[in-house]
């Protein structure tokens, strides 16, 4: 069972999102949150899988309050999705440089929230790849750390190249095709990389890539 805690200071929101993830058998809500503040304690208190984090709320906002879950130790197998009103949020990119797994707009389709809340406990799914790639190569420029090229020394060949792809937006089974591999190998490479990079998930992967100069905005593979 994927245990999800909301946190937004809308409770129209918070009600709609409960309604819809307690209706499918794989997920539950197990807490929710009006501000930052109330997410860290919740999450604390009841250590779910997912947290689905407004950006914008009182007290403590969600940018700080990720910061403070994905910098815990005890806390690293929480997944944080951060949600938006809008698609391009300059607070977004910032987010998922500090640990976040992915963003939704507020307004999603309802199969897509399913999808990114089951991807991101997998650990094997950007979200909304397509959005993400756009707001990542709009914002990676105003990255505040030294590129990341030297780490990539550590990686073969063959990682560089699922890296790049990955950057792009890539999914693992297109990343198969693309390579002309299995998808459970395509899955590994991008594990291996991720290790090696300490990339605490994919999407970190993808600021990585463009940090590091391997992949640049605009670029397609």
């Amino acid at each position: 069972m994927i245990r999800v805690l909301l946190a937004d200071d809308q409770s129209l929101v918070r009600a709609g999102f409960k309604a819809l993830l307690d209706a499918q058998p794989d997920i539950e809500v197990a807490g929710e949150a009006a501000d930052g503040a109330q997410a860290l304690r919740g999450v604390r208190q009841l250590r779910p899988d997912v947290v689905l984090m407004d950006i914008r709320m009182p007290v403590l906002d969600g940018l700080a309050a990720t910061r403070h879950i994905t910098d815990a130790p005890d806390l690293a197998d929480v997944k944080v999705v951060m949600l938006t009103t809008f698609e391009l949020d300059e607070y977004v990119f910032e987010a998922i440089r500090s640990g976040a797994s992915g963003f939704l707009v507020k307004d999603t389709e309802p199969e897509e929230l399913l999808r990114a809340v089951r991807a991101v406990v997998e650990g094997d799914a950007l979200l909304s790849p397509g959005v993400t790639r756009r707001l990542i190569a709009e914002f990676a420029a105003r990255s505040k750390e030294p590129a990341a090229a030297d780490a990539l020394g550590e990686l073969t060949e063959r990682e560089r190249e699922v890296m790049a792809l990955v950057g792009i937006g890539l999914s693992n089974d297109e990343i198969a095709r693309r390579l002309v591999v299995s998808p459970l190998t395509a899955k590994t490479h991008v594990s291996r990389t991720m290790v090696k990079l300490g990339a605490r998930d994919r999407a970190q992967l993808v600021v990585l890539a463009y940090e590091s100069g391997l992949v640049r905005p605009g670029w397609l593979g």
